[in-house]
């Protein structure tokens, strides 16, 4: 398996390249993650900032997390896609959307967060370890 990961918005306005595996990837159930995605939750791949190649230029949008810290989400002014989210107070990470790899396969999550925001009708593997809001460190 390559240990770089491809991929953008749906018209490829916006390109990413990253190297190096990612940190985490996780199903996120927070209120924020299913307005942006439109169903149930959100599925990520964490990665440290400093292999990031970024072509393109998102449109962001800031909103307040949990822990009251801003959030930035990076979406594509043409198709609307979004693609990446950042996070002032730690720049040293940079989270990409899973459907937005070129090889959404290589996306294999590790756990649940935000598990007490749940809907009953949003079915996800049930041997996944679950935390009810945001795990620890």
């Amino acid at each position: 398996m390559s240990d770089v990961y491809t991929g953008g918005c749906a018209c490829g306005a916006i390109r990413y390249t990253i190297s190096g595996e990612p940190m985490f990837m996780n199903h996120c159930r927070c209120r924020d993650c299913q307005y942006k995605s439109g169903t149930g939750h959100g599925s990520y791949l964490t990665f440290p900032s400093k292999g990031v190649k970024l072509t393109g230029k998102a449109t962001q949008w800031n909103i307040t997390a949990d822990n009251g810290k801003t959030k930035t989400r990076s979406f594509c002014p043409t198709c609307g896609s979004p693609v990446f989210l950042t996070f002032p107070a730690n720049p040293d990470i940079f989270v990409v959307h899973a459907a937005t790899l070129d090889d959404p396969g290589r996306f294999k999550p590790q756990v649940v967060i935000y598990e007490a925001r749940r809907h009953a009708w949003d079915l996800i593997d049930p041997a996944l370890p679950t935390f009810e809001r945001m795990p620890p460190g």
